[in-house]
């Protein structure tokens, strides 16, 4: 790997920090179970679709027991204006089942704990602990993975979700891991776009050895 310079990741995140100091996840939710729901929805579909779904959903069914009592086919009904609904709902009742079963109806704030649950992956787990403060990750979507490459955050052997998130958390001070992870993607999201990014607007245009790619 070919490290980016410490100061050049430094003059980096001061300017993200500067211009949004406290970034926060995009979905809505009121406690552990819902983010993990909600993170869980959220796979191949927007996070205002999920919002918009989940909240009249998290009124009536935001602990296990409701959504249980709410059942699999009221929750497919709630859920269908996202993508793959049938099958989150399949494996939102699941985890649902398994954290009463076994966790007393609580979410395992571990990364082995939240895995073994259906439906979350590595890449949920790393969203549910770090946006909880309990473990800084940083998820890669294809918003982290394109802004990397593009900042130069990453090299060209970064190929996979997993590489990219490897070399960011090498490369990337402690202080700022936490927070990166939003940075990144709502940077992807809304400026650094995949087609025709806002180069003009952005605010480490003249930090990106790639701008305009």
């Amino acid at each position: 790997m070919t490290q980016p310079s410490a100061a050049a990741v430094k003059r980096l995140f001061e300017r993200f920090e500067q211009d949004k100091p406290e970034p926060k996840t995009e979905l809505d939710f009121v406690n552990p179970y819902t983010l993990v729901v909600a993170v869980a929805l959220s796979a191949q579909t927007t996070d205002k679709a999920v919002n918009k779904a989940t909240a009249p959903l998290f009124k009536i069914a935001d602990t296990p027991q409701k959504m249980l009592d709410l059942g699999e086919e009221k929750l497919m009904a709630m859920i269908s204006s996202i993508g793959l609904y049938r099958n989150k709902a399949k494996n939102v009742i699941a985890l649902s089942h398994i954290l009463l079963d076994k966790y007393d109806g609580q979410v395992p704030l571990t990364r082995e704990g939240l895995i073994s649950l259906p439906g979350v992956g590595n890449k949920t787990a790393s969203v549910v602990l770090n946006e909880l403060d309990i473990e800084p990750a940083i998820a890669v979507d294809t918003h982290v993975f394109r802004v990397s490459h593009r900042l130069g955050l990453v090299d060209s052997s970064a190929t996979t979700p997993d590489k990219v998130e490897k070399q960011l958390m090498a490369v990337i001070p402690k202080k700022w891991l936490t927070r990166a992870h939003h940075w990144l993607i709502l940077h992807g999201r809304y400026v650094c776009t995949a087609r025709n990014p806002k180069c003009l607007s952005c605010i480490v245009s003249d930090l990106c050895p790639k701008i305009g790619v």
